[in-house]
């Protein structure tokens, strides 16, 4: 599940794929419409492949987040996470990351969470498969030493 090409803009509804770059803007089209817009150096963007949730121990990659809610119920989420109260996105959230960080993960990022994996599933934005050996060690070849 490669989620480098999708990110969040800060102050923007939904998530956005980019399709092309250009001298200090990209061009990005909304998961949600299909419209195509610019997004600029001065926008917050973030890769979905660079979020993580904070847990008790070590924080856990968004990917991680999604393969485990994937696991627990599939491809459409079993409840209404928008009408759902704090108290139901604790415990949908809880049975999906069991340790995550009760102080520091709030209820409107629980929602988001369920929110973008929904919308990535439905549009086939998301591949379950698991990787196999070669795949792994290519991803870690691509990815640059810190």
């Amino acid at each position: 599940m490669d989620l480098t090409k999708i990110i969040s803009i800060a102050g923007r509804q939904g998530l956005f794929q980019i399709k092309s770059q250009a001298v200090g803007r990209i061009i990005v089209e909304s998961v949600l419409d299909g419209k195509c817009t610019p997004a600029f150096a001065h926008d917050r963007m973030s890769s979905l492949e660079e979020i993580s949730i904070f847990s008790v121990d070590e924080d856990k990659p968004l990917k991680e987040v999604f393969m485990s809610i994937h696991e627990k119920m599939g491809d459409q989420v079993n409840f209404d996470f928008k009408k759902a109260s704090n108290d139901e996105l604790r415990a949908k959230f809880l049975e999906v990351m069991p340790d995550y960080d009760q102080e520091a993960v709030y209820p409107s990022d629980m929602r988001k969470v369920f929110a973008w994996y929904q919308m990535l599933v439905n549009k086939n934005l998301l591949d379950f498969t698991p990787e196999t050996k070669e795949e792994a060690a290519e991803e870690k070849a691509e990815t640059p030493a810190e």
